[in-house]
């Protein structure tokens, strides 16, 4: 499980922790983490990290002291290390000293080229994205370099995932402390690459989690294990309303999803029946007893009260996709007992809260959270 606080959640257990601390200890545990993942990562491009060149992209905030460390610590080890700032005048003086006592040096633009790059441009407090002179250094990063973001990508908000204007796109992303929103929300999820943790003592105690991601282990632990006495009714029968004569290839996948994924058996309701049982003979056909419904994927136009009847089954949970989504009920959704799921591309998504897609896109998280409340139900955008 990936859990993940907002900003000013953790700008509460920073203050906090620097409170008991020594002055600059907690950057240098920061510093530290990051020093340790690039030396890694230097050692899979080239064997070693003495010799390698590494660029820092240098912020005027804490975000760049950490390059600034992190690089002294590289630069120790015998990498060079150059670092390029976006503000000379506003570097962090401590990290700026550190690395040019280490044997670093200060340049005015970025090398041509790279074995990697340390993003520190803007930290978790930025918004929007990034400034002129940031893009400017953003763009120049040298072709093949590997991209190593400090706590986010920049140009990333680090509470949403938006990207609003240019940003990094980084193959790694060394993040301190605790998971952010943004580096597991799209858009900006898309630009964090592999992300790597690295503990700096934080304690959160009872705090608000702004959002949990679920890893594979956690959807393994949620499955149920058959066992000797789970007939078919034990481990549940799933009805698929789908298909159509146009789209009867939305019934078999919609069928195999359901069997693949560990049902005791699966009742197909719907015009593609032939198809279905040609692929799969042991489908059942016909409405019947079921435990939970599967309602929309390809069904065509003008079968709204198909899905009106699956959702009417009030004890049973349901999920809508695709076509059943069109004109959906809210009321009718928000007044059913079982659980309902629904699972809008962000075009369907933007058609369920009248906005614009481009909208939905660039605000994945808002849109589902507004789309959750509305119907009172499960979204999966």
């Amino acid at each position: 499980m990936r859990t993940a606080y907002s900003v000013e959640t953790v700008r509460a257990a920073e203050r906090e922790l620097m409170a008991r601390l020594p002055e600059g200890a907690l950057m240098a545990r920061a510093a530290a983490g990051l020093a340790a993942v690039c030396a890694e990562l230097l050692a899979g491009i080239r064997g070693r990290v003495y010799g390698a060149r590494v660029v820092l992209l240098v912020g005027p905030g804490d975000n760049g002291g950490d390059a600034l460390y992190a690089g002294a610590r590289l630069a120790r080890r015998g990498a060079g290390v150059t670092a390029v700032p976006m503000d000379p005048e506003r570097m962090h003086p401590g990290g700026l000293a550190a690395l040019r006592a280490a044997g670093g040096r200060v340049g005015d633009s970025v090398p041509r080229r790279a074995d990697l790059v340390v993003d520190g441009l803007l930290g978790i407090g930025g918004r929007g994205g990034l400034r002129p002179a940031a893009a400017a250094l953003a763009e120049r990063i040298p072709a093949g370099a590997v991209v190593v973001a400090v706590d986010l990508p920049s140009g990333v908000d680090a509470d949403t995932g938006e990207v609003s204007g240019p940003a990094v796109t980084a193959d790694v992303t060394v993040t301190f402390g605790a998971y952010k929103p943004g580096l597991l929300t799209d858009p900006g999820a898309s630009r964090v690459g592999a992300v790597r943790l690295v503990d700096i003592g934080l304690d959160f105690g009872d705090r608000a989690v702004a959002m949990e991601a679920l890893q594979h282990a956690d959807v393994a632990r949620l499955l149920p294990v058959p066992t000797a006495s789970s007939d078919k009714y034990r481990r549940g029968v799933v009805g698929v309303v789908a298909g159509s004569e146009q789209y009867p290839g939305a019934a078999v996948l919609a069928v195999a999803g359901a069997l693949r994924g560990g049902a005791g058996a699966v009742r197909y309701v719907g015009p593609a029946a032939e198809a279905v049982l040609a692929r799969f003979p042991e489908v059942l056909v016909g409405r019947g007893r079921v435990q939970s419904w599967v309602v929309g994927p390809g069904l065509g136009a003008g079968r709204e009260a198909e899905v009106g009847r699956a959702l009417a089954d009030a004890d049973v949970p349901v999920l809508v996709d695709a076509d059943g989504l069109r004109g959906l009920d809210a009321e009718v959704v928000r007044g059913r007992r079982a659980a309902t799921l629904l699972t809008p591309h962000a075009g369907e998504a933007a058609a369920l809260l009248g906005a614009p897609r481009e909208a939905v896109e660039a605000g994945r998280l808002g849109a589902v959270r507004e789309l959750a409340g509305r119907y009172g139900a499960a979204v999966l955008l």
